[in-house]
């Protein structure tokens, strides 16, 4: 029954952070330091889960053809390929390796 209280308490947490997000006065969402944050807040969020889904299987790090998977995609970005063949890019390394006998 305890974990039912805590799964209806995370529910409800999250939907008054959702209503307060919706309270937020229009003018300070306008301002270009929180239009700022919220576009740095942004990229460094999936950053992180970017490396977290690449390195991390459970609790412990592992080297695995994600990462020539994401390194080809970083490529693809620094030659400012368009979104769609940097996904491409990512899963045909990945693919590539696989198939190389990489896990």
């Amino acid at each position: 029954m305890t974990t039912w209280l805590y799964i209806l308490a995370a529910g409800v947490v999250a939907f008054l952070t959702k209503l307060i997000g919706y309270l937020v006065p229009a003018r300070v969402l306008k301002n270009k330091r929180m239009t700022r944050v919220a576009g740095t807040l942004t990229i460094g969020l999936l950053a992180s889960l970017t490396v977290l889904n690449t390195l991390a299987n459970g609790q412990q790090l592992i080297f695995d053809s994600r990462i020539g998977s994401l390194v080809a995609a970083l490529i693809a970005l620094l030659l400012r390929a368009p979104f769609l063949v940097v996904v491409i890019v990512g899963a045909a390394a990945a693919a590539l390796l696989r198939l190389a006998g990489l896990p």
